[in-house]
C-alpha cells in the first residue's frame, strides 16, 4: 500500500486559491480564501477531498482595486457575503490542514495552485499580519499546476488545461476561490494519476520508501 507521506516525500499537497483585491500581497485585500485536501487511495491514485473555503473581511487599511472587484465579482461589502477576520478565516482553513498532516504522518503541508507564487504569497501575507504561528504550509515550496498543464497538455491557462484534461468548466463560475479550487485540485489529480497510468512512476518503489 502506498502511503501519502510517501508520495511527495513527506508532503501534503493542499490545493489553494485566493481572491484579492489587487497584485499586492502587502497593500492588498485578501477577500476569499479556499483549500482543497488531496487524498490517496491504495492504488496511490489522487482524489480531491474536504474542500474548506471562508469569505475574508479586508484588513484595516487595506487597498481594493475595482478592476479586481470587476473581474472577480465580489462585493466586499454585501450583507450576505458572512466574511471573517483575517486570522479566523486562516484558523478554519489551517486546522483540518494541519489535521490531515498529522493523519497522514507528512511532514509539512506544500501549497498547489494555479501560478502558486500569487497565492502562496497572499497566504504568507495575511499570516504575517495577524501573527498566526501554526501555519502548515511550507513557505515558499509550491507544486504549480500551470506547469503541469503546459507538460501534460500543451495548456497553462487553467480553463484551457482543464478542458484539455476532459474535465467541465464553467467559465461562469470562474474566478470564485471555491470553483477554481474544485478545478485545480481535479487538474492536479487528473495528470498525477494519468503520470501513474502511463509507468512514470514506480508504486513498489515509493510503498517502500
Amino acid at each position: 500500500m502506498i502511503e501519502m507521506k510517501n508520495r511527495f516525500r513527506g508532503f501534503l499537497p493542499v490545493v489553494v486559491d485566493v481572491e484579492t483585491g489587487g497584485f499586492n500581497a502587502d497593500t492588498d485585500a485578501l477577500l476569499e480564501l479556499a483549500a482543497c485536501l488531496i487524498e490517496m487511495d491504495d492504488e496511490g491514485r489522487l482524489h480531491p477531498g474536504d474542500l474548506i473555503m471562508r469569505h475574508v473581511e479586508p484588513f484595516d487599511g487595506a487597498n481594493i482595486e475595482t478592476a479586481a472587484l470587476e473581474f472577480n465579482g465580489i462585493r466586499p461589502d454585501h450583507p450576505l457575503r458572512l466574511a471573517v477576520p483575517e486570522e479566523r478565516a486562516l484558523r478554519e482553513v489551517f486546522q483540518p490542514v494541519r489535521k490531515r498532516v498529522r493523519d497522514t504522518g507528512c511532514k509539512r503541508a506544500i501549497l498547489v495552485g494555479h501560478n502558486p507564487f500569487f497565492d502562496l504569497s497572499f497566504v504568507n501575507a495575511a499570516v504575517a499580519r495577524v501573527g498566526y504561528k501554526r501555519n502548515p504550509f511550507h513557505p515558499f515550496s509550491s507544486f504549480d499546476t500551470a506547469t503541469l498543464g503546459g507538460l501534460a497538455y500543451g495548456q497553462t491557462v487553467l480553463a484551457r488545461a482543464v478542458q484539455a484534461a476532459g474535465l467541465e468548466w464553467d467559465q461562469s463560475e470562474a474566478h470564485s476561490a471555491r470553483y477554481d479550487t474544485e478545478r485545480t485540485a481535479e487538474l492536479f489529480c487528473t495528470i498525477a494519476n494519468r503520470w501513474l497510468d502511463v509507468g512514470g512512476l514506480n508504486p513498489e518503489t515509493l510503498a517502500k520508501t
